[in-house]
């Protein structure tokens, strides 16, 4: 997939130069974001502003072209968080730390674990930025 650098520069001026998903910046972590088609290439997403967004490594490599995830509290199947039609903070908020992910919907509870928002090597992570006063982001 190739993005141009004018759609790139609208995705993340947009999603405010952090994962649209885990909400790590990238000036945190280090590395450039991906970009994610939202809808995935392979099931038709297109490679447009309405479907793109910034993921870090880890969201972007176990989201890979998965859509649903399955709560854990219901067992039941569910649409990933969808970031540019539904507002983080409906879905997610951050734990007393600033460090753990928690999901307050079913739908926010299945991207956390498909996606693996609280791995171990995140967490890590995070705990050195709320050091750092760089963490949790404030929500837009």
């Amino acid at each position: 997939m190739s993005v141009p650098a004018s759609l790139r520069r609208q995705i993340a001026e947009r999603d405010a130069n952090r994962c649209a998903y885990c909400q790590t910046a990238e000036a945190n972590c280090g590395l450039r974001m991906h970009i994610d088609h939202i809808m995935p290439e392979t099931k038709g997403g297109a490679t447009t502003l309405d479907n793109l967004c910034l993921a870090c490594f880890t969201c972007n490599v176990y989201k890979a072209d998965q859509q649903t995830g399955t709560d854990p509290m219901t067992g039941a199947k569910f649409s990933l968080f969808h970031p540019i039609q539904q507002a983080w903070a409906e879905h997610f908020a951050w734990d007393e730390s600033g460090t753990i992910i928690l999901g307050l919907t079913p739908q926010g509870r299945a991207t956390v674990v498909t996606l693996q928002m609280n791995n171990l090597t995140v967490l890590q992570a995070r705990r050195r930025w709320v050091s750092a006063g760089w963490h949790p982001p404030n929500q837009q």
